[in-house]
């Protein structure tokens, strides 16, 4: 999933697409770099941001859906505003990602529309989220937060959910590592997991790294995702995510890396 930013405030890409043009330019590059799934957001969700008006993020966002092909990739768009998210799945969005973990009315918009949902754990808005980090125990807190949202979304037809455990959403370093670690906890019936963890905060904090040097990081996040079935991972540098689930498939899914034989 290639991430496209349409805010002027994103914590790494903000401001890089201030056009229509532009920000078509940037998805049509990711889909020939090999994205299945492109990902836009019209509001900023870095920790202590805050939030835009709906009119705000409908200009921001809709345009730019609109002049996308919607049979090339999937389009996802991340947003928490009920009128955002109706409107971008009139416009033909095939995914809404809710990093508020979702409710009622996006259930239903979402059973009716026939679209898939991604679901996040945030112990509180971006804006606080970071002071919310006192967990008795975080792979239980958010286990739990996302198995009742999704079994809250299962009374809807709604053909295709995602769990996403909200890495720098109101976690610590070491809550983060630990959620990455077992990512597996996160595995619900009838429903996947995508990883959110490209160029991170946690990424810098391990190694000082400022947010546009965090590729090595970012990879490396990737490759245990992948060791860990993760279906979905949400990326900024989509050819080289691409290029190292290709390389780590190869030596630890294929037959020949597993037998020795075809």
């Amino acid at each position: 999933m290639g991430i496209l930013n349409l805010t002027p405030d994103s914590f790494s890409d903000g401001g890089k697409y201030p056009c229509i043009k532009s920000a078509v330019a940037a998805a049509q590059k990711m889909i020939a770099d090999g994205a299945d799934i492109l990902d836009l957001g019209g509001e900023s969700t870095r920790p202590g941001s805050d939030p835009v008006d709906v009119e705000t993020e409908l200009q921001r966002v809709i345009p730019v859906l609109e002049a996308l092909p919607k049979n090339q990739v999937l389009l996802s768009v991340d947003s928490q505003k009920p009128e955002v998210q109706a409107a971008a799945l009139a416009t033909g969005a095939h995914i809404i990602n809710d990093v508020s973990g979702g409710n009622d009315t996006l259930f239903k918009m979402a059973g009716e529309y026939q679209a898939g949902l991604i679901l996040m754990h945030t112990p509180a808005t971006p804006k606080y989220m970071q002071s919310h980090t006192d967990y008795p125990d975080v792979l239980e807190a958010v286990a739990e937060f996302l198995s009742t949202q999704i079994e809250r979304a299962k009374a809807y037809p709604i053909p295709a959910l995602w769990a996403d455990p909200g890495i720098g959403f109101g976690k610590t370093l070491e809550q983060n590592l630990s959620l990455m670690r077992q990512l597996e906890r996160f595995r619900f019936p009838d429903c996947g997991i995508i990883l959110g963890a490209s160029r991170k905060t946690w990424i810098g904090n391990l190694t000082g790294a400022e947010v546009d040097n965090r590729l090595a990081g970012s990879l490396v996040a990737l490759v245990a995702a992948i060791l860990q079935n993760v279906e979905i991972i949400r990326v900024h540098d989509v050819a080289a995510s691409v290029q190292a689930r290709a390389v780590t498939t190869a030596l630890f899914r294929s037959p020949i890396a597993i037998s020795g034989i075809e």
